[in-house]
């Protein structure tokens, strides 16, 4: 059972619990919607859905607990079992009343000084005018006998959604602590049928939060909530002690409390590089008294393009969850005490973006209060340049050249720009070269997207005694990061005026090669994919002499490469 805090002093001294919720004197239901959320991880106070103070329309005049109407738009009404409602039982005393006890009633002159006591101490307990609060009472002048109905609900009283845990909170007080103790159970109605809301009754002269004036007093919930599926509900209240010597007590502020636990939803880290992974979590948050809340569930609907990449993990107890088909589903339970538990699932993307959970993916949720909103963002990878030109490079058994006037930006995540020229160049055995020009760069978009460029250009080239003659050669090399993070490579030539043993070339195809008989096998136009696909390398011409000489004239590679990928080397 869950009693407030002992050690309590006079005055207005409602427990903590209690004091945070909107507690109402007369009785009525309370069909507001859930209240925010907190942060996830803090217990929230308990709604009430329903509060009776025995107030509406009482004044001096003592009534019997089925002569009382509570408060609209309920307008309640009771029951109890006979052994409740005689023998100085079942009236709604208070200190303004006659001190003679009412005709009919049962009590003794000095027994309904003592209920209307418990009464005024009910009031002050509550932080109410004791001289006027009105309570139930019983000082059971006869054995009432065990498990009688001392308080039962008549009017349905209606629920704002179903699906809800809810419990009780009553306000009590007792005396003669000596003899036998008031042992209240509470349930909840549910057409006929009765669900116990506890595992161990209130007992208030075992538990009282303080004692004013010899009466032991306190606010008190029932220790195991239900989760409650109909849209109305009936309460009743059984005293399971069956003498009376002994047995006096009182009840007050009878409420019915929502006291669901709070679904959040959340995503770390933020953000997330594509290829990596980010946790879905799901957080069950108990209500501030920490009762036991068993058999929540709820399946979510993970966004559009994000997957789970492992079974879902959890330390909520008494729970299974696992994902399949782009759902994530999970059933448990909270323990007593228990603040929080939780549901994280692995997830990745396929493309980058901002991926967002809401309550509307939650396709079903039993016994939990609906989630916000959470949002991940993948993000590409951070690419690498890699960009490089050169206007000629040769390799020969004996001798070397090149490569000529090159500019690179190696394997780098910063853009860049690097440039270089030659006013010409001599290939000892081969040719002549005029003028140089290369560039190598890096860009960034606004969008972030990365694009590394490279060309170069050669002008007068003369190869060969004349076999092979350009007024210019040029060759262009692109990588471009798109929307998905993905690469696309684009290469190309451009040639003014190139003859190869006297024939023209325009227009060249990728790969083009032309046989110059016993002497050398020219491509032009030449291409290649490097990196898997990230990057290309572009030579305007290449050219094997049978000799075993390599030359490469206007040369463009660039790769757009992830982070922890080696970048190639030409």
């Amino acid at each position: 059972m869950i009693t407030s805090s002992p050690g309590r002093h006079r005055g207005r001294a409602l427990p903590a619990i209690i004091a945070a919720l909107t507690v109402l004197p007369l009785a009525l239901a309370v069909t507001s919607a859930q209240p925010a959320s907190a942060a996830p991880g803090v217990p929230q106070a308990p709604v009430v859905v329903f509060a009776e103070g025995f107030e509406n329309g009482q004044g001096a005049t003592p009534v019997l607990l089925t002569d009382y109407t509570g408060a609209p738009p309920v307008a309640q009404t009771y029951s109890a079992d006979p052994a409740w409602l005689t023998a100085c039982n079942g009236w709604l005393a208070s200190p303004q009343q006659p001190s003679a006890p009412p005709p009919g009633s049962g009590c003794s002159a000095g027994n309904w000084q003592a209920v209307q006591t418990m009464a005024g101490v009910l009031g002050q307990w509550a932080g109410g005018d004791p001289a006027t609060n009105h309570a139930v009472t019983a000082y059971t002048a006869a054995n009432p006998g065990a498990g009688r109905v001392q308080l039962r609900t008549e009017q349905p009283i209606p629920l704002p959604a179903p699906d809800r845990f809810l419990t009780f909170s009553v306000d009590a007080a007792e005396q003669n602590c000596f003899a036998n103790h008031a042992l209240f159970e509470f349930y909840l109605l549910d057409g006929a049928t009765a669900v116990p809301t506890f595992t161990t009754p209130i007992e208030p002269c075992a538990n009282p939060a303080t004692v004013i004036d010899g009466t032991a007093v306190g606010t008190y919930t029932s220790d195991r909530p239900v989760l409650f599926g109909g849209s109305s509900v009936g309460v009743q209240l059984v005293n399971a002690q069956g003498s009376g010597v002994g047995n006096d007590a009182a009840f007050d502020n009878v409420r019915v409390l929502d006291v669901t636990p709070q679904l959040d939803v959340g995503y770390s880290p933020p953000p997330v590089q594509m290829g990596q992974t980010a946790t879905l979590t799901f957080t069950v948050t108990n209500t501030a008294e920490l009762a036991v809340k068993d058999g929540w569930s709820f399946t979510a609907n993970l966004p559009a393009g994000l997957t789970a990449t492992a079974q879902p993990t959890t330390d909520c107890t008494d729970a299974t969850a696992s994902t399949a088909a782009g759902t994530v589903t999970a059933t448990g339970a909270l323990a007593t005490g228990q603040v929080s538990c939780a549901v994280a699932v692995t997830v990745t993307a396929a493309r980058p973006g901002t991926y967002t959970t809401c309550a509307t993916d939650v396709t079903t949720r039993v016994g939990l209060n609906a989630p916000g909103c959470a949002s991940v963002r993948f993000i590409a990878p951070v690419l690498l340049f890699d960009a490089h030109a050169h206007g000629g490079k040769l390799t020969a058994p004996l001798v070397g050249v090149g490569p000529l006037a090159p500019s690179d930006l190696t394997c780098t995540p910063q853009p860049g720009l690097d440039q270089d020229q030659a006013l010409g160049a001599t290939l000892p055995g081969i040719g002549s070269l005029g003028v140089i020009d290369t560039e190598a760069h890096g860009t960034v978009g606004g969008d972030g997207q990365r694009t590394a460029t490279a060309w170069a250009r050669t002008a007068k080239v003369s190869l060969l005694g004349g076999l092979i003659t350009a007024d210019e050669i040029r060759a262009k090399a692109a990588a471009a990061e798109d929307l998905d993070g993905a690469v696309t490579t684009a290469g190309e030539v451009e040639l003014v005026n190139l003859r190869i043993n006297g024939t023209p070339v325009v227009n060249p195809a990728v790969d083009l090669t032309i046989t110059i008989p016993l002497v050398a096998t020219v491509v032009v136009n030449e291409q290649r994919t490097l990196a898997g696909g990230a990057g290309i390398a572009v030579n305007a011409l290449h050219v094997r002499l049978l000799n075993g000489v390599d030359l490469v004239i206007s040369h463009a590679r660039v790769t757009l490469t992830r982070p922890g990928t080696p970048c190639p080397i030409d």
